[in-house]
């Protein structure tokens, strides 16, 4: 249960965060683009690696505690990039599609990461 209360609250926290700062740096020009997309493997990769840490599960399930953890992110946040001009009434309309794939980028990074903790074993190598 506490990943999926973990995946909630990153969705609120990520919702809110678009909601409020969203016109500081989510803008259209490839700067942007490239740095939001950075930005966005850095914060995934560090889901996943922490993913046993904040999840309370051991390292051998972290794929399961991410992707848990993802599961509420992906679902509300695809409902959100179908309506991305309700939600998001300040950033530009256009950019819905690039919500959408940066918020599959986030939670592909996040399960490379997890995937990463998940296959080595106590002294650094794969299992």
């Amino acid at each position: 249960m506490r990943p999926l209360l973990l995946g909630l609250l990153l969705t609120v926290a990520l919702f809110a965060l678009f909601a409020y700062a969203g016109p500081l740096f989510f803008l259209d020009g490839t700067e942007a683009f490239q740095a939001n997309f950075v930005a966005g493997g850095v914060l995934g990769l560090g889901i996943g690696l922490a993913t046993p840490w904040i999840s309370g599960r051991p390292r051998t399930r972290a794929v399961r505690a991410a992707a848990l953890i993802l599961t509420p992110l992906l679902l509300v946040m695809a409902a959100v990039t179908s309506h991305f001009a309700v939600f998001f009434p300040a950033l530009d309309p256009a950019l819905d599609k690039v919500f959408g794939s940066w918020m599959l980028w986030v939670a592909g990074f996040a399960l490379i990461g997890a995937l990463a903790i998940e296959t080595r074993n106590g002294r650094g190598e794969t299992s």
